[in-house]
């Protein structure tokens, strides 16, 4: 009897990670669909969270592969072409080529095509919100710049290098490496002018390109809502709350003790309404 209740104990704890998972995936599903009935679109979302391994436990990074292009891609090419598309970003940026295809795709697409950012999406993530007609942003949220990365260093710094030194007392590994720095600069500029939508003029596709490649700021910087603004870019900060209930839904692996805890709901004015 002993060894049955052990043997169900066990069954049951390894089943307990899986079932909560699909109740997870059911309940991002279930809200997918409202708030694709309330905007009367489609809903996209590729959200990068810090994963677990399940085997050894390890925290994995996610980020904008080509398996994430490759599915935004088809989900666009699953929409009828004046339905709006509502895509919301999460996450650190990753392979620029993904990112590029996302955008090209989402700037393609007939319908109005809208990028919520409730907290951050940088370097590619940017790049893709660059091609929707419209921007929603959190009070708090940021973007970030896009300028390519050769290696472990910002392109522009490379050819900086090539402006502080003459030409004979520079390697030719720099050398190289500042030729294919210029070449990505030119190139990821060059694609943002083409992703940009049409309501903005060709002198501000050049300009608003120039400012995110041309290494201006360090590759983190966190392009608030008051500085994408002022780059002219179409954002707002009118977050749909349901955007962040999703967001709820999409857990960072448990830790032992969590570093933020507080009690749910509002507290406040709005709180006796809230009940």
């Amino acid at each position: 009897m002993f060894f049955d209740l052990l043997f169900l104990f066990i069954v049951i704890s390894a089943l307990q990670p899986v079932m909560k998972q699909k109740m997870l995936e059911s309940s991002r599903q279930r809200l997918i669909y409202d708030i694709e009935k309330k905007h009367n679109s489609r809903v996209i979302a590729m959200i990068h969270r810090q994963e677990t391994m399940s085997i050894l436990g390890f925290p994995v990074m996610r980020y904008i592969d080509i398996d994430d292009s490759e599915r935004v891609i088809r989900a666009i090419q699953m929409t009828d072409p004046d339905l709006p598309i509502d895509l919301i970003l999460h996450t650190p940026g990753g392979v620029a080529l993904a990112a590029v295809q996302i955008a090209r795709a989402l700037k393609k697409h007939p319908g109005k095509t809208t990028v919520y950012v409730p907290h951050y999406a940088m370097s590619g993530g940017t790049l893709i919100a660059l091609a929707a007609d419209e921007i929603v942003m959190g009070e708090q949220s940021v973007l970030g710049p896009v300028d390519p990365q050769i290696g472990q260093y910002p392109a522009p710094s490379i050819i900086n290098v090539l402006k502080q030194k003459p030409l004979s007392a520079i390697d030719d590994q720099t050398l190289i490496l500042a030729n294919i720095a210029e070449k990505a600069i030119n190139q990821l500029e060059g694609s943002i002018i083409d992703i940009l939508p049409d309501q903005y003029s060709k002198d501000d596709k050049q300009r608003i390109a120039k400012i995110l490649t041309q290494g201006n700021w360090t590759h983190d910087f966190p392009i608030t809502v008051d500085v994408a603004k002022s780059l002219g870019l179409n954002v707002n900060t009118n977050m749909p709350k349901e955007i962040y209930q999703l967001m709820n839904l999409y857990p960072q692996p448990v830790r032992q003790t969590p570093t933020v805890e507080y009690l749910p709901g509002y507290r406040g004015e709005r709180e006796n309404t809230e009940k």
